[in-house]
Formats: C-alpha cells, sequence, structure tokens
C-alpha cells in the first residue's frame, strides 16, 4: 500500500521515503510480523516492542513506524540504510490512523452509533439494535458481550477493542452486507486511542459515576470523566441523559450538537407515566415517549427505572433517525438483552431470569428493582468468582441476607479457589442476616433446586455470570451458560 504516510496526523521521516515505500500488510504482534510488513513498534505497560526489532530484520521487516529517535533504537536498525523509519509521538494513535487507512476507511461506509456511559452501555447498544434491525438495517454490535453482525459472533477481550481489530471488523461487517454498526465506547477506548479515526454520527452518554479507577485504568475520577466526554468530539451529533451527574457540563463542552432526553429534567425527548407491570407473559415497563406532538406508548420487555432510561435512549435516536413508532413499539416489546435483566422462563406463575450482577452495588440494584414487582418471593442463586477480592463476596453476601427471601449460594468461576471456601466466605455475612438460604456447590444443581422449589408468584433471579458462556475452574474452561441450563431443567422438570 502506498500513500499512508499521508494518514499520520503527527510524524516525523528519520530515514528512507515514506511517501513512496510501499507495505503489504500492517503489523504490531512481532510473534505474527512477516517480510513485507509496516510494523509499528510501542512501548507498552509491560513491554516495548522497540526490542524486538532485531528479530523483525531478520524476518524481513523494513518499514518501521517507532516511537523513539534513532539514536535510542537497536544498534541492527542504526547501521541499516535500507530501511524506512518513521517517528510518531504516540503509537497508539498512529496503530488506529494507520489501521483505519489500511482497511480503507470502513466506518464511512455505515452509520456508526457510539454509546458512552458508566451503566447501560451495553443494554442500550442492544436496543438501538434491535430498533435498527426491525427497522430493515443490517446491523452490527460490538461491546461487553462479544462483537456480532450477519450471524456471527466473535468474543472481544475489551469492551472496544483493539483499533486495529474495530477497523479489521468494520470491514468485515461491511463486507457481508451491514450498513450500521452500534458499540460501545469505553472510556478506556478513549485514552488508548482505540476509537481515533471514527466519527459517529451519533454519540450516547448515558451517565457517569466513580467507577474504573486505579492502576491501569484512570488516576483520578477527573480522567475518567474527560475521557468519557471525548464522544462528543467524535460525533456528528450527541444525545445525554439530561439527569446524570455532569450533564449540562457534557453539553456545554460538546463539539457537535447534542438533543437530550430525561426522566425528571424537561429535555428534548420525555419519558412519562411510568408503570411497573408484571404478567404472566411481561416482566417489564409501560410509559409513554414524548417529543414535541410525538406520544407513543411503550412497553418495554425490560424491568427497572434504569432501563427506561435506556429505551429512552434508544426511542430518542430512533426518533431522530425518523423510525416509525410501531417499528420502535414492536422491537422493544420484544426485546432480550443477553445476560442483562434477561427474562428466561415464565412458567407456572413464576418467572426466571438471568444478570450479569457480579458485586454488591450492581445486586443491590437489581434486587431494588425486581422486588419493586412485589413478588412473592425474591429468590436469588449466586457465588462469586475465585481469585479476586473477598470484600466482594462479604459485601453480596450482606445485600442478599437484607434484600433477598430466600438464597441459593453455589458456584461461579471459582478458578483456584474451592467453590466450598468461597462459598464460606459468602455466608460469613449472609447468615448475619438471614437463615433462609441453602449451599449447592454444583450450579446446574442449585439451578434445578431452585426450578423445583418454584411458586406461582415468585421470581428467580439466577447472577453473575450473565452473558458468559463457560465455567472456569482451576484453569479449564467449560460450557456452562446460565440461560441453557435453565430451560434444560425446566423441560427436564416438566415445570
Amino acid at each position: 500500500m502506498k500513500g499512508w504516510l499521508s494518514c499520520l496526523s503527527e510524524a516525523k521521516v528519520l530515514r528512507g521515503d515514506g511517501e513512496r515505500e510501499e507495505f503489504s500488510s500492517l503489523s504490531y504482534d512481532s510473534r505474527r510480523a512477516k517480510a513485507g510488513d509496516l510494523f509499528l513498534c510501542m512501548k507498552g505497560s509491560t513491554m516495548d516492542s522497540h526490542d524486538k526489532i532485531p528479530e523483525l530484520l531478520e524476518k524481513g521487516v523494513r518499514v518501521f513506524v517507532v516511537e523513539k529517535n534513532l539514536p535510542d533504537l537497536p544498534k541492527e536498525m542504526q547501521d541499516r540504510e535500507d530501511l524506512c523509519i518513521v517517528q510518531v509521538e504516540n503509537g497508539r494513535k498512529a496503530l488506529a490512523e494507520l489501521s483505519a487507512f489500511y482497511f480503507s476507511y470502513p466506518s464511512k461506509e455505515m452509520l456508526m452509533i457510539g454509546i458512552t456511559g458508566t451503566k447501560g452501555k451495553t443494554t442500550t447498544a442492544s436496543m438501538v439494535r434491535a430498533i435498527l434491525t426491525e427497522a430493515g438495517y443490517n446491523c452490527g454490535l460490538i461491546g461487553t458481550t462479544g462483537i456480532d453482525y450477519a450471524g456471527i459472533h466473535e468474543e472481544s477481550r475489551n469492551t472496544t477493542p483493539e483499533s486495529y481489530t474495530l477497523q479489521e471488523t468494520f470491514r468485515k461487517m461491511k463486507e457481508k452486507g451491514c450498513n450500521a454498526v452500534v458499540m460501545e465506547a469505553s472510556s478506556q477506548g478513549f485514552k488508548m486511542h482505540r476509537t481515533d479515526g471514527i466519527l459517529f454520527d451519533y454519540g450516547i452518554f448515558t451517565n457517569i459515576e466513580e467507577d474504573h479507577i486505579g492502576e491501569n485504568e484512570h488516576k483520578d475520577f477527573a480522567e475518567y470523566k474527560y475521557y468519557k466526554s471525548r464522544i462528543f468530539t467524535q460525533s456528528k451529533t450527541g444525545l445525554v441523559n439530561l439527569d446524570a451527574d455532569f450533564s449540562e457540563e457534557f453539553m456545554e463542552n460538546a463539539e457537535c450538537p447534542c438533543f437530550s432526553f430525561a426522566l425528571k429534567k424537561q429535555a428534548d425527548f420525555m419519558a412519562t407515566e411510568i408503570e411497573d407491570l408484571h404478567r404472566h407473559d411481561f416482566l417489564g415497563c409501560r410509559f409513554h415517549f414524548r417529543h414535541g406532538e410525538e406520544d407513543w406508548e411503550i412497553w418495554n420487555h425490560l424491568p427497572g427505572r434504569y432501563n427506561v432510561y435506556n429505551a429512552l435512549a434508544a426511542i430518542s435516536l430512533a426518533s431522530l433517525l425518523g423510525i416509525k413508532k410501531e417499528v420502535v413499539q414492536s422491537a422493544l416489546r420484544k426485546i432480550q438483552v443477553n445476560g442483562r435483566m434477561e427474562v428466561v422462563l415464565q412458567r407456572g406463575g413464576y418467572t426466571v431470569l438471568v444478570d450479569y450482577a457480579h458485586n454488591a452495588m450492581g445486586m443491590k440494584n437489581l434486587l431494588e428493582t425486581l422486588k419493586a414487582y412485589k413478588p412473592k418471593r425474591l429468590i436469588v442463586v449466586f457465588g462469586c468468582g475465585g481469585n479476586r477480592a473477598k470484600e466482594r463476596r462479604y459485601g453480596m453476601g450482606e445485600v442478599a441476607g437484607e434484600m433477598a427471601d430466600f438464597t441459593i449460594l453455589t458456584a461461579d468461576n471459582s478458578r483456584y479457589e474451592k467453590t466450598m471456601d468461597i462459598i464460606s466466605d459468602i455466608e460469613s455475612t449472609l447468615s448475619k442476616k438471614t437463615k433462609n438460604y441453602v449451599k449447592i456447590e454444583d450450579r446446574r444443581e442449585a439451578i434445578r433446586y431452585a426450578l423445583e422449589q418454584a411458586e406461582e408468584g415468585d421470581l428467580i433471579a439466577v447472577i453473575g455470570k450473565g452473558h458468559e458462556e463457560y465455567n472456569e475452574v482451576n484453569g479449564t474452561f467449560t460450557r456452562f451458560v446460565d440461560r441453557e441450563v435453565i430451560l434444560e431443567e425446566a423441560e427436564r422438570e416438566g415445570k
């Protein structure tokens, strides 16, 4: 490929002719590099790929983008006159720019929607995708639960993948017929330049709370907030939850025109007359969406007021796109979000759902939401991950003791700890609040027991794993999907 040098916003040619130099493919992993590649060297927190230059020269790599000055590079490189060496200030930014160039800027060929916020990104993204799909779009999805497009599912290590993976994915989506992409844009994604080179048609801000602050994340809340706000420097139009903290600051500093949505404050898009509903075939909220003269009655098949916010964000976007009311109503009436308040079974007068809540705060929010539906009994099935902070176990045990009517303690990715040791830690705080619990080490057996004990009017929440499709024990991963196990055991029991 020629002409690549011009795609870099900051570049200094140290050797060779970058304008005329060609490369066949782009790489930044020395294990995969080969002759003919342009290789991008970066200084990471644990590894510096500049140290791999002698090995790369042996492989026949001749085109390099580096972060170091020529005298600081390995001697083997300094002695070679047949190389093209270009210096950049930030390798991650350069990787994003080069990746967009290498894959021929695929994001420019599709409707691009980015969603950021502390909570609600995954659910809002799924709702937006459901509405767009109902409206006839071929829509790809990128986020916490992985990458989905055209019937293909790919796992992803990060909520917002590395820039090269993002651009490669956009190109694959486009080749499979996608004309829209909905993606979660994390604060780390902005900080690590993974989203550089993307101009979102619409950027959505859901909310912000103190989170992701610490080593290898953000140094403080100010930095976290700054990177959340970056979405409005990379969007043509913004959508802001006006009820969220710092929303007005985000709107004032936005570099694009912004619309607002809210339940409490007066906004461009509003949700009113909210009603929690639990029927034999429906668990969720009914509300009215109002914008100007528009008044749409919405049945949102996800429980909880915070899911009204998520739905409102998605509906507001649909309104801006001119999508018809009937399309939105149909999509949300049947919405299911993998592992997020996912209603799996409604039978015999009881309801079973799956949720990803895996810490005390998430569990408390979930149980408060479910208790608002006034179930006969609120039954919770959960465990805690091994080799993680024990405070999480103690906190979840305390919340379960205070809020659940009955608790079933079980396994959840025990990793290199013994499951019963983890359960004992949870029990140490749970038992101080209630005696209404049992311990069943095997998660399938725990789910079976919950179904066997279910009565009309019960709400059963199987939590902690959510969308995960595995159970990890002593380094071994075996398939385990809560949704599948619930349905299998219900079929076996005939319930």
